[in-house]
């Protein structure tokens, strides 16, 4: 990634954030990271700072049934995984925090995936 892209992206991560962190009025926020071999999830609170569930294309349960972490087979996976810690955790309402990444592909993927698990965003 080029220098000037790197920083493009960072200010797109800060603008989304913010707006994310906003309009979440008490919410956790479902927060996603993409990179090039694995996909990762969170769902933190930010009033008190915690990580309220977390998922991962390395968990080790995923891991044995995936390809690869990096595609959108294990995004849907991921996906489904944390609408089921969410529940467990008692969280069925979040906000999407996609980062600096643009709505499609794997993001897309995931976020259906855990809108169909029972989290509402």
């Amino acid at each position: 990634m080029s220098e000037k892209s790197k920083l493009l992206f960072i200010r797109r991560e800060k603008r989304v954030r913010h707006r994310v962190v906003q309009a979440a009025k008490g919410k956790p926020r479902l927060s996603v990271f993409r990179s090039s071999q694995h996909i990762y999830v969170q769902i933190i609170d930010d009033a008190q700072g915690k990580t309220l569930a977390a998922a991962s294309s390395l968990d080790k349960d995923l891991k044995a049934r995936l390809k690869t972490g990096a595609d959108k087979a294990a995004a849907i996976e991921v996906g489904k995984l944390i609408a089921e810690r969410a529940k467990a955790a008692g969280v069925t309402a979040v906000v999407f925090d996609r980062g600096g990444y643009l709505f499609h592909g794997r993001v897309k993927a995931l976020a259906d995936a855990a809108r169909e698990g029972g989290l509402a965003f």
